[in-house]
């Protein structure tokens, strides 16, 4: 998907970690994806399920700030999570008829986890365009929106033109609601990265996830896929652009189960065209 001649470039993504300060093995196993050594990092939100989570989550991410790396926030975020029944995961979007009521102040350090990361040097798109240069000096434009999945986004307008130097244009968000990759893929961006899904978490060998939890369609809950179409590497897929789902490292720790979608960190490869 870059241009001819253009050396590959890797993206680390990582999304919904969903970290409790007792789960010392995903810590250890997430400092240990530094050694893949990606060009860029982008964590897509949903990374504490704990009141005490920033810590360890801080440890966990410390060696990946080694990198360039970008961020938005999900609703675990925000608000830690709660009991809730576990059959309302199994509907097609748990937040309700009526979209996002949590109806309790935000307890989770959000604001905290920003202003460490963006001290670490990884950008905030939360609501918010920018540009990284990769160590080889390559310029990656990026837009984001903070978590859509709570109805918070709000798509930052396009004040000057689109970098003719830059190697990638990104779009980054928590949830893939059909509106926000409209607008992303309306904007221009060559690949939009998602989480949220958990990849369906719950999962029928042979027909794949039976929700999604947003409105996207069950067969894009996890992957590398095409938007509005079909992949672009397709005959069908003429105009769409590129969409990948991350499955996610974790779950609510009230539902801690998962069924045939094993958790998962993506790593990608991009190659020039």
């Amino acid at each position: 998907m870059l241009a001819p001649g253009q050396p590959d470039l890797t993206i680390l993504h990582l999304s919904d970690l969903h970290l409790t300060p007792a789960q010392r093995d995903k810590v250890e196993w997430v400092r240990s994806l530094a050694d893949l050594e990606p060009d860029l990092v982008v964590d897509t939100g949903d990374n504490m399920a704990h009141l005490r989570a920033l810590p360890p989550l801080l440890e966990a991410l410390g060696p990946l700030t080694r990198f360039p790396g970008a961020f938005v926030m999900g609703s675990n975020d925000y608000f830690s999570p709660r009991m809730k029944n576990p059959a309302r995961y199994l509907t097609k979007d748990s937040r309700g008829p009526d979209g996002p009521r949590i109806g309790r102040p935000r307890d989770l350090p959000a604001d905290d986890l920003a202003r460490e990361l963006t001290r670490a040097g990884w950008v905030d798109l939360d609501n918010r365009r920018d540009t990284i240069t990769l160590p080889d000096g390559r310029l990656v434009e990026l837009v984001g929106v903070d978590d859509p999945h709570l109805e918070l986004d709000r798509f930052p307008e396009r004040v000057t033109e689109p970098d003719p130097t830059s190697v990638l244009r990104l779009g980054v968000a928590h949830a893939p609601y059909r509106r926000v990759l409209d607008d992303m893929y309306d904007d221009g961006a060559e690949l939009i990265l998602a989480g949220h899904t958990h990849g369906g978490q719950l999962c029928v060998p042979g027909l794949g996830a039976l929700v999604t939890n947003c409105d996207l369609d069950r067969a894009r809950a996890k992957g590398v896929h095409g938007w509005p179409g079909a992949r672009p590497d397709t005959p069908e897929g003429a105009g769409s652009t590129w969409l990948e789902v991350c499955g996610g490292l974790g779950t609510n720790p009230y539902t801690p189960f998962r069924f045939a979608c094993r958790p998962e960190a993506v790593l990608l490869t991009l190659t020039a065209r």
